[in-house]
């Protein structure tokens, strides 16, 4: 029986397709600001340690990428939840500390508790340096420094508003560590063409994954290094949007007890990654495939077209590698003959800690 699409048609499919006009949008607002200036000027690399990258759900699994750039040039990330670091780690909240805060909304329960928490230290304040979508959301007008995106309104699970952070983060990493950012946005440019490319064809790429998937009940997105944010923000969007029991874990991690889990009935994808973890992950797909599970490869040279993603900069292949897991969503709700994205027990923004 075709696989029927009309099912997706909705707000979450909306924003999934208006992601090349949000990335459009953002670069060219991430290129006209000179917020990148001033604080390549007031945060050099040298003047904070630690620095504290934090978030909730997408907003914190979006900053794999910036905490592994910036340990390679000798800084020391520290990635935590907003809600452990305000509750059990308030300590790290000192004038030495450059705290790098995403909230897409910029007003979620833990966000607001973290900036109120901040003031109340008054000289013993860390610097907040805060990413968010909403310019006028207490993250962009609390924080000492504002980052803000222009992905625009976004009705139901983040899509649009992860890719476009993800572009941010990227410039926000060549400013902090001393790196030419012109030639940062120069990398990134080709963002919004080249999703619009794979975009085009959502409708076989949906049908394609529809085939792959088959009766799989549960899924796992695994990956290394960059790839950890595909790979959680992949499985999380899934919940969300589909209610798919679904999980994203580093490569190596899987192994370690998940791997026992393989069976016919689950599905496994897995990002190639770099030049280094790529043998690795191969290795794995290999290891898999007597188990009776499915696998796939997302790689630039994939066999499969859903799963082949587009050739890009390094800087720009977090965005190119969660497209799949978007086409994921897709035809796992058309499977399950469900809207995606429509939110029964939660909501878009989180005002509870």
């Amino acid at each position: 029986m075709p696989l029927n699409l009309d099912v997706v048609r909705g707000p979450y499919l909306d924003d999934l397709l208006n992601q090349p006009e949000a990335l459009a949008a953002t670069w060219t607002a991430l290129r006209d600001t000179d917020t990148f200036a001033r604080i390549a000027q007031a945060c050099p690399p040298a003047r904070f340690e630690p620095i504290v990258l934090t978030g909730m759900g997408g907003s914190f699994h979006v900053l794999h990428p910036l905490a592994i750039e910036l340990a390679s040039h000798g800084l020391t990330p520290l990635l935590l939840e907003t809600s452990e670091l305000i509750h059990f780690y308030p300590g790290l909240l000192a004038p030495s500390t450059l705290v790098i805060a995403v909230s897409q909304s910029g007003q979620s329960a833990e966000t607001v508790r973290l900036l109120d928490l901040n003031t109340d230290l008054n000289a013993g304040a860390a610097t907040i340096l805060g990413v968010s979508n909403t310019p006028a959301s207490p993250l962009a007008m609390r924080s000492h420094f504002a980052v803000v995106t222009d992905a625009g309104s976004e009705h139901s699970v983040s899509c649009k508003t992860y890719v476009s952070t993800l572009l941010a983060l990227s410039v926000l990493a060549a400013a902090l560590t001393g790196s030419d950012t012109t030639a940062r946005l120069h990398d990134l440019e080709p963002a919004a063409s080249v999703v619009e490319s794979y975009l085009s064809q959502w409708q076989s790429h949906a049908e394609e994954f529809a085939a792959l998937l088959g009766d799989s009940r549960d899924v796992f997105l695994v990956g290394r290094g960059p790839s950890l944010a595909a790979a959680s923000v992949g499985a999380l969007i899934l919940k969300e949007s589909t209610r798919t029991h679904a999980e994203g874990m580093s490569s190596a991690a899987f192994r370690h007890g998940p791997f026992e889990l393989l069976e016919p009935g689950i599905f496994v994808g897995i990002f190639a990654g770099d030049a280094t973890a790529r043998p690795l992950n191969e290795r794995l797909l290999a290891d898999i495939q007597p188990t009776g599970a499915t696998a796939v490869l997302f790689s630039s040279d994939s066999p499969r077209a859903v799963c082949r993603l587009p050739q890009v900069p390094a800087p720009l292949l977090p965005v190119a590698e969660i497209l799949p897991a978007q086409m994921l969503t897709l035809a796992l709700a058309a499977l399950r003959h469900h809207l995606p994205g429509r939110f029964r027990w939660s909501g878009k923004i989180t005002v509870v800690e």
